[in-house]
């Protein structure tokens, strides 16, 4: 009974930390994270649901709802689509991960950037007026930069702490 209250706290609390850590990394670099043109820096954190599961899909959702909530400059579409955006991506990239096949960090990360660049360019494309193909492309490119190098970096320096403590 006690462990499987203890393991619940650690769940909420890592839910809970990710949520503000997503949020604030939102606000925090708005100038960036919103436009066609973006560069979403909280994104890097996403592929953390492979390492951490069912807490970091829920945290990072409730992040970008809140991050958008507080900085979007495209208001109710923009909370929503993202927030359904997060959830999709995190939890496809779970469900990758979770096979522990060679190259599943890959997969679940390249699936998180095509659902992000998809849902979010697709969005994007209607309320900037942008063409949905401009559109997609400038997406992917922010999320390559952000979820597939900034996340492969901080992926592996959580792995190897994790390996390492009793977490």
């Amino acid at each position: 009974m006690e462990k499987t209250r203890r393991s619940r706290s650690r769940s909420i609390a890592l839910a809970a930390m990710l949520a503000a850590l997503y949020a604030a990394d939102v606000v925090f670099f708005a100038p960036i994270s919103f436009q066609t043109i973006q560069v979403r820096v909280a994104d890097a954190l996403l592929p953390l649901s492979v390492l951490f599961g069912l807490p970091a899909v829920i945290g990072l959702t409730l992040g970008v709802l809140v991050g958008n909530l507080f900085a979007s400059p495209f208001g109710a579409i923009d909370v929503v689509g993202g927030t359904i955006a997060n959830f999709v991506a995190t939890l496809l990239a779970l469900l990758i991960g979770e096979r522990k096949f060679r190259g599943a960090w890959v997969a679940a990360t390249s699936v998180e950037i095509l659902v992000i660049t998809f849902i979010v360019g697709t969005y994007l494309a209607f309320l900037t007026e942008t063409p949905l193909l401009f559109s997609l492309l400038y997406v992917m490119v922010g999320e390559v930069l952000s979820v597939g190098v900034g996340d492969y970096l901080l992926l592996n320096a959580v792995n190897r702490a994790l390996r390492r403590s009793s977490l």
